[in-house]
Order: structure tokens, then C-alpha cells, then sequence
């Protein structure tokens, strides 16, 4: 009499699984698949610039983000606008998203409620008058925003979850390292577009994260999906 082949249960199931796969029924990993959709599931984040535009460094950005299809979030400060309007109107053509930093970088939480309307409205109209466009976020220098302050502007604020302090290091490998370590689905990266350091990184930042199946996109579809 022949004898039977007993095969574990563990194993048998292992045997059973191996052969779905190969017959194309499975993928041979489920582990970075969405059970739901079958492929990765995706990841975004919006890199966004604050005190800008500058005359030098912000066309250089807008020139590598071209390159790579990468839409932005600038945050304009008023006083910065006069004799850079060309730059506005390119970013404006290239998609990119154009919100309010004020007139001159202050805090507004520390003004009175005129004097804060009027820094917020100068800049909202600055920008209007080269886009044809209202301007609907608002970047509060230093985050600096509270309840109170909504009844002075029904704009919406966009604040950041990925500091790497640019202004401060000023280098661009620190920068960069910063970011990659902090990137996550849904981050916010701040950055400043008037350091070369800065524009440099944020391009590195780009190249690196795009590598990692990151999708970039604007604080404003960033918060609408």
C-alpha cells in the first residue's frame, strides 16, 4: 500500500497561495496596495512660500517648478509687490496659488482692529488688481491668528505642519533634511522664496519626494480633498 503524503496545514495553505499568485489572481505583494482601489495608495503635500515675491530668487523657483509640473502656495507681502507684478502674473499663469501676508509682516493679533483690516486689505487689493482674481487665503505672519480675528476677515487662514526654520539655518542641506524627515500625507511645508538656500532646497525637496510617490499640490486643494 502506498503510503500517504500528510502535508501541514500551514504549509498547505502557503502551497494554495503561491499558486493563486501565479496564476495572476493576487498581486505577489499586498502590503503598499489599497485593498480598496488595488494600487499605492497616494500621498500629498503642498509646498508653500512665505514673504515674497523677490525679484531674483522667486523667478529661479518658478522656473524649476515649471520643470517639474509642480503647482505651489505663495503668500505675498504687500510691500513686496510694487515693481514685481510680472512675477505675480506668472505665477498667477502657471497655477500656482497667490494668498495675503500682509502689507509689512506684522502680527496682527498685536494691532488694533483698523489697523490690522488695513493690512490685510491693501494687500488683497494689490494682488486683485494684477490677477483680475479676489484673494481668498490669508498666511498671518508667525501664525499669529485667534478668534477675534475673524471677525475682521472672513478669509481663510493657512497655517504649516513642516518648519524647517529656512530663515533661520539659511543651508540648504539642513533644509532639506528637515523636510524629508517631517514629510507626511497632508503636510505643509513653509519655506521662503528670498534665500537661495531656500529655492535650492525646495527643489531638492521636489525631486526627492516626487522619487517617493509624493504628489504635490496647493494648500488650497490640499484642504479641499
Amino acid at each position: 500500500m502506498a503510503k500517504r503524503l500528510f502535508i501541514p496545514w500551514g504549509i498547505f495553505i502557503l502551497l494554495i497561495a503561491s499558486a493563486i499568485v501565479s496564476a495572476g489572481l493576487l498581486p505577489a505583494s499586498s502590503a503598499e496596495i489599497s485593498p480598496e482601489s488595488g494600487s499605492p495608495e497616494p500621498k500629498f503635500i503642498a509646498l508653500t512660500f512665505d514673504d515674497g515675491p523677490d525679484p531674483v530668487y522667486t523667478p529661479v523657483l518658478l522656473d524649476g517648478l515649471a520643470r517639474r509640473g509642480v503647482k505651489a502656495s505663495f503668500f505675498l507681502i504687500g510691500k513686496n509687490i510694487d515693481g514685481n507684478e510680472d512675477i505675480i502674473r506668472r505665477m498667477d499663469r502657471d497655477g500656482h496659488l497667490i494668498g495675503n501676508h500682509t502689507t509689512a509682516h506684522v502680527m496682527l493679533t498685536a494691532l488694533s482692529e483698523d489697523a490690522a483690516r488695513q493690512e490685510i486689505e491693501e494687500t488683497n487689493q494689490k494682488i486683485s488688481q494684477i490677477t483680475g482674481k479676489p484673494v481668498t487665503y490669508l498666511r498671518p505672519p508667525f501664525g499669529s491668528w485667534n478668534e477675534e480675528m475673524e471677525d475682521i476677515s472672513s478669509m481663510e487662514v493657512i497655517l504649516w505642519n513642516i518648519d524647517p526654520l529656512d530663515w533661520k539655518v539659511q543651508n540648504r542641506k539642513d533644509i532639506v533634511s528637515h523636510v524629508l524627515q517631517h514629510a507626511k500625507n497632508g503636510g505643509i511645508i513653509l519655506l521662503h522664496d528670498h534665500y537661495p538656500a531656500s529655492v535650492e532646497a525646495a527643489l531638492e525637496i521636489v525631486d526627492t519626494l516626487q522619487a517617493e510617490g509624493y504628489t504635490f499640490v496647493t494648500a488650497e486643494e490640499l484642504l479641499i480633498n
